[in-house]
């Protein structure tokens, strides 16, 4: 079932959550040990992350360094099937510019619609460390937009290969991310919501934001949104903190900001046991304003745990 047919023919405001693939080397228990504990909130679907490759320079034994690349997460496809299989719930697979060709892209959404998934979320996808700065793969997208293009005309039954005759149409129900606090590379907010817009009228159905800890941001953009012209659902996305070294670092990955009163709090805490009770309480405020503002969705960032997204669903859902 499609992410905008399980909001469109909602009652209430849904749960939907994100998890992370394990690590290259170990097993899906991860996964499962996950969701076995926040299946009884019902979620209405599950994203699936995706993290493209790194590369290192190893000695190549020939006092030359020889460039390898790395990937420290499998794909998605085969996790998104196991999920479904095993749980019988949607999952959205991430599908990301970096380290793609267009022909890349295509086989993977071609191996999704063969295994019965008909949802994703497109994204540009962050750089790799080495590069400091995205670079496109040769042959690939360099901006999600263009991979909501290449979808919607896969949905059309539009591939690369012009010369294909008769080809299957797919039925994916495309997302894109959004950004209350404005994405750390547009120059300014109004930037950032023209090329929002632009995903949206390229076919995208609904956006999920980036994680923020002060509503009324999520409002406040929602809100701006709606002013030019953006009617699609606006998923929220929340994460509480669990530890207070996440003052430096969610500000300095994410770019957002924490509230004031979230951050007084944390510094006068004992212990990292007590921020993580902040945390959860924070978010639960979060969750209960959100829902009762009318959000669609609350969807949560487990970054692989389960037992604050736990907390947080039993006092809300």
């Amino acid at each position: 079932m499609k992410v905008i047919d399980h909001i469109n023919q909602a009652k209430k405001t849904l749960f939907s959550i994100e998890i992370l693939p394990p690590l290259k080397g170990q097993t899906i228990d991860s996964i499962f040990s996950t969701m076995d504990q926040l299946m009884e909130f019902q979620p209405a679907f599950v994203d699936v992350t995706y993290h493209r490759e790194e590369y290192v320079f190893r000695n190549a034994g020939n006092g030359l360094l020889e460039k390898t690349v790395v990937r420290k997460r499998p794909g998605t496809v085969g996790i998104c099937a196991a999920i479904t299989n095993r749980y019988k719930v949607d999952t959205v697979p991430h599908i990301i510019c970096g380290g793609f060709t267009k022909q890349d892209t295509e086989d993977a959404l071609i191996d999704l619609h063969f295994v019965g998934v008909d949802n994703i979320l497109v994204l540009r996808g962050d750089p790799i460390k080495s590069e400091g700065r995205f670079v496109a793969e040769p042959g690939g997208h360099s901006y999600a937009k263009d991979l909501v293009d290449q979808a919607v005309n896969m949905n059309a039954g539009k591939y690369l290969d012009p010369d294909l005759k008769d080809t299957t149409k797919s039925n994916f129900c495309i997302g894109v991310a959004g950004y209350p606090e404005k994405h750390f590379e547009s120059p300014n907010m109004k930037t950032d919501l023209r090329h929002l817009k632009a995903k949206i009228d390229a076919g995208a159905e609904y956006i999920v934001t980036q994680m923020f800890f002060d509503n009324e941001a999520y409002f406040k953009f929602v809100d701006d949104c709606r002013a030019i012209g953006i009617t699609v659902p606006i998923i929220p996305g929340l994460k509480p903190l669990t530890t207070k070294s996440q003052l430096q670092v969610l500000p300095h990955y994410f770019h957002i900001n924490l509230p004031e009163e979230l951050v007084d709090l944390v510094e006068h805490s004992k212990s990292d046991k007590d921020v993580k009770q902040i945390g959860i309480d924070w978010c639960i405020r979060q969750s209960k304003e959100l829902m009762e503002r009318g959000a669609p969705v609350l969807h949560y960032y487990t970054m692989g745990k389960a037992d604050t997204t736990k907390a947080i669903a039993k006092a809300v859902f």
